[in-house]
């Protein structure tokens, strides 16, 4: 039988990287991989649809099917995932020593749809009352142009948010006093060179995180894999298959960084880390598959219908397809 050709779209983590060096393939398919940042490939996937299979924002896909206007179905494969309490960051000197005091402040953000900015007002609105509607926000490029909505934004009249004009930049207003916090997707560069007009909102935020964990059972997915529905319904076998081949992989993956032969990244403890890990999360603690994903789509589906995102609450169900 002919190979199905399908296109994929996705970045080159140690997750991907067995499919995109063809170590793995997927049954009866012929992946043509095209490597892209995330940033390029959202915007090229959601605006023409242009690759058969896609690692798309969740939120971006989540928003969709809350609008019923989504022409994708989700693979439940987390490609990536990442605690947000560490990306929350506040001007010294702008009267926030609790996160209850970002009620009323000016806070920027590079897109008030994303995923990961999705997830930081959920861990505000759920753990300390700080709800979207209580801040100011402002979207714009943290240090470059300001960047369009990956996914048209139509927000109630409570959510206030402003666009920054040409040529202004998130860490520029920050730096003048004009912000006083921001949820960066990236490490500001004005943390990075050690300014001291800034500082995590929880610098505790690892203790958090795991708490946060504890207490959920949501570990945050950022990215996950979009399959054209065109395709899912012309070749609905297709879907199982690409799921086992990036398992295949994600496992690939696992095995090569706990191995004390010689370490897979450069970093001293890594074998630690990885036992940190598990003792954490459990052993498997990057799951794949739609029931051990359930509870961050749902934390994620409900985030986007209290933001004014969505119009409704969105389940894990419509989220993901149901292949474990």
């Amino acid at each position: 039988m002919k190979k199905l050709a399908l296109t994929l779209a996705c970045w080159e983590t140690d997750r991907t990287r067995a499919l995109i060096q063809g170590r793995v393939e997927a049954q009866d398919i012929d992946l043509r991989i095209e490597v892209l940042r995330p940033r390029e490939m959202f915007a090229r996937m959601l605006d023409t649809q242009e690759f058969d299979c896609s690692e798309l924002s969740l939120a971006s896909f989540a928003i969709l099917i809350g609008r019923r206007s989504s022409p994708f179905v989700a693979l439940p494969v987390p490609l990536s995932r990442l605690f947000r309490h560490s990306c929350i960051y506040v001007r010294t000197d702008a009267g926030i020593a609790r996160p209850q005091d970002l009620i009323g402040k000016r806070v920027g953000l590079t897109q008030y749809g994303a995923t990961a900015s999705v997830y930081m007002r959920g861990l505000l609105s759920d753990d300390f009352g700080v709800r979207a509607s209580d801040v100011r926000w402002f979207m714009g490029g943290l240090d470059a142009p300001t960047q369009r909505p990956l996914v048209p934004l139509d927000l109630p009249a409570d959510i206030r948010l402003d666009y920054l004009s040409e040529g202004e930049t998130l860490e520029a207003m920050f730096e003048r006093g004009e912000l006083d916090a921001l949820l960066s997707i990236y490490l500001p560069k004005i943390f990075l060179r050690g300014s001291t007009r800034i500082v995590r909102l929880f610098p505790d935020y690892r203790s958090r995180e795991e708490d946060w964990f504890r207490r959920t059972g949501v570990f945050p997915i950022m990215h996950v894999v979009a399959l054209r529905k065109a395709v899912h319904e012309a070749y609905p076998w297709a879907a199982a298959n690409l799921y086992e081949a990036f398992r295949r992989a994600r496992e690939m993956a696992f095995e090569s960084l706990y191995d004390t032969d010689s370490l897979n990244v450069a970093l001293p403890w890594l074998i630690h880390h990885v036992e940190e890990a598990r003792a954490a999360l459990g052993q498997d603690y990057w799951p794949y598959g739609a029931s051990a994903n359930e509870a961050a789509a749902n934390a994620l589906g409900r985030y986007v219908h209290e933001q004014g995102l969505s119009p409704r609450c969105i389940a894990a169900q419509e989220i993901f397809l149901p292949i474990d």
